[in-house]
């Protein structure tokens, strides 16, 4: 059953060093706020799983959060690349990044196997990639009524999955609107799930078809207001293209980096201050201009 606890107290409870570690959210409702929160607390040798690693994991592993990353894209949307996640992987900064890259279609599956209780995922996939030379962990199995050879790839079972959602219930109970990616997959292969919400209401008044996760199995339900930013929460607030398009410059320095989350994250008490220490400094720039 949830708890509805601050963020602060649930990354201390239920995010442990050495933990695999998905932040899951497509094109909305990236859970940003906890992967602030992680770096203030100083987690550390996390296997981070995502299906597209943007700029919350290149945070991460700038700040030396990361020992492993497994994905299935990475870059900062319609901007370019992660410039923290090349540094850890070519050249070893802050610490050496082992990788394992797979498919979009693969890692989903391999969400959905995680949530079944299954041991692998299997799908028609690979056939003329080059990616099955790079990951041993994607091999084949011969299908036993019809001889087909398919793909198989062992399923995602995160010790903790964070995500990020619009409204819970006073019992623990999220809803999910607009987009949906893996999240609910994600939420159910894990051991431990922490989500994020925009507010907490006495009635989700939930639509018909609506994703709704259930308070039983989730661990902690927090309130953080603005928590998907600079992503997009469906109904509150639009995407910060501003934000993808700063990030750039920020990340392309080892100096330029440390300085900013020095003063934005590690210097800030909780997401909110964040907020607050961003719209001063975003201000001072403008009049400065």
């Amino acid at each position: 059953m949830a708890e509805i606890l601050t963020l602060r107290e649930a990354v201390q409870r239920f995010v442990n060093d050495g933990d695999t570690l998905a932040l899951e959210g497509f094109t909305h409702l990236i859970p940003s706020a906890a992967a602030h929160e992680i770096i203030r607390q100083g987690r550390k040798d996390l296997t981070l799983v995502r299906m597209t690693p943007d700029l919350v994991y290149d945070l991460l592993i700038g700040a030396g959060c990361a020992k492993k990353l497994i994905f299935s894209w990475g870059g900062n949307p319609g901007v370019g690349s992660l410039h923290r996640l090349r540094d850890a992987v070519e050249k070893g900064w802050p610490q050496p990044l082992e990788i394992e890259e797979h498919s979009h279609a693969d890692l989903a599956n391999a969400y959905v196997a995680g949530a079944s209780g299954l041991p692998f995922a299997v799908l028609r996939a690979y056939a003329g990639s080059d990616l099955p030379k790079v990951n041993p962990l994607i091999r084949s199995v011969t299908c036993p009524f019809t001889g087909e050879v398919l793909a198989a790839v062992p399923s995602v079972r995160p010790d903790v999955t964070v995500i990020h959602a619009q409204k819970a219930d006073r019992k623990g109970n999220v809803l999910i609107q607009g987009i949906l990616g893996v999240q609910k997959e994600a939420a159910l292969a894990a051991r431990r799930c922490i989500v994020t919400v925009e507010e907490i209401v006495d009635d989700l008044k939930a639509p018909m078809n609506a994703c709704v996760l259930p308070t039983w199995a989730l661990s902690a339900v927090c309130p953080v207001p603005g928590g998907a930013h600079p992503s997009y929460a469906h109904g509150y607030y639009e995407r910060d293209n501003r934000f993808y398009q700063d990030w750039d410059p920020i990340a392309r320095s080892r100096e330029g980096f440390t300085a900013w989350i020095d003063a934005f994250i590690r210097g800030t008490a909780d997401f909110s201050a964040f907020q607050e220490k961003m719209g001063q400094a975003r201000l001072a720039a403008q009049e400065a201009e």
